[in-house]
């Protein structure tokens, strides 16, 4: 698959996926909550990535997660999320498999939107 491919595919995605986390919201009158994301971030994920809003990732070939914007819209991730991102480049330690629940995405979502750079 051509990058221009995967780019148009991860956006249609990640459209999806804003409706699978509205719609959880609507249902339950939840509201997302940053810390609960870093939370989760910082669990699965501070081994390899900064999680932070300042700071490298231990792993120089993951990306910094306030720095994640300037990859991808951080919105776009939220089908990721829940499909399973998985991530793997030649040479590097390989990322696993996360799934994450609605409400977790929206959680993970709002944190990363927090500590953004601009």
């Amino acid at each position: 698959m051509q990058m221009g491919q995967f780019f148009r595919a991860f956006f249609a995605v990640g459209i999806i996926g804003g409706a699978f986390v509205a719609l959880a919201e609507a249902k339950s009158g939840w509201a997302p909550d940053p810390q609960t994301g870093r939370a989760l971030l910082t669990e699965n994920c501070a081994s390899c990535h900064a999680v932070d809003a300042t700071g490298t990732s231990p792993v120089p070939e993951a990306v910094a997660f306030h720095e994640i914007s300037a990859r991808y819209p951080v919105k776009a991730l939220e089908e990721a999320l829940a499909e399973g991102i998985m991530v793997g480049h030649d040479g590097v330690q390989q990322m696993p498999e996360f799934r994450f629940n609605a409400i977790q995405i929206g959680d993970i979502i709002a944190y990363l939107e927090s500590i953004q750079d601009e």
